[in-house]
């Protein structure tokens, strides 16, 4: 499975403007509804209810929240830079500026665990990140997210 299986052109938020956690889940709950048709406030309630489990704030300033939709037929995912960066709980108390929120469907238990595994491993590479933050375009940032994952791909 590859980041560019996950994620469309039109999946990539160059510069979101958010204040908050809930805010930021609020956002890209209802951009996610546009792209999977699945209801705005369904997948912010999987959000929210993943968080309460722990913080999907992964550190080094990048969020991954995450959830499982039975409306879902294949994993779907969502990134967003942040215009300016948000408390989000993080394990490192820093706040967050790269999100990228993944969706699978109810039954994907392994692929859901590979493709999370992918995306951290991918954002754990601090010159992707600063590629990243250093982007202004929805383009350039897809650009930079596929085809680092391609040579991420171990």
């Amino acid at each position: 499975m590859e980041i560019a299986d996950l994620i469309r052109p039109d999946a990539i938020v160059p510069s979101l403007r958010v204040t908050s956690k809930k805010q930021a889940l609020q956002e890209l709950s209802r951009r996610a509804a546009e792209l999977t048709g699945v209801a705005e406030r369904r997948i912010f309630e999987v959000l929210v209810e993943r968080e309460r489990l722990g913080t999907t704030g992964v550190g080094n300033g990048i969020a991954i929240p995450h959830g499982k939709l039975s409306e879902l037929n294949r994993l779907q995912a969502l990134f967003a830079r942040l215009e300016t960066p948000i408390d989000f709980d993080s394990i490192d108390e820093q706040p967050v500026d790269l999100i990228c929120v993944l969706l699978a469907p109810e039954g994907a238990g392994a692929d859901h665990l590979k493709a999370l595994a992918r995306v951290s491993r991918l954002l754990r590479d601090r010159s992707v990140c600063e590629k990243i933050r250093g982007s202004e375009s929805a383009d350039a940032i897809y650009a930079i997210i596929t085809e680092s994952a391609a040579s991420h791909a171990a």
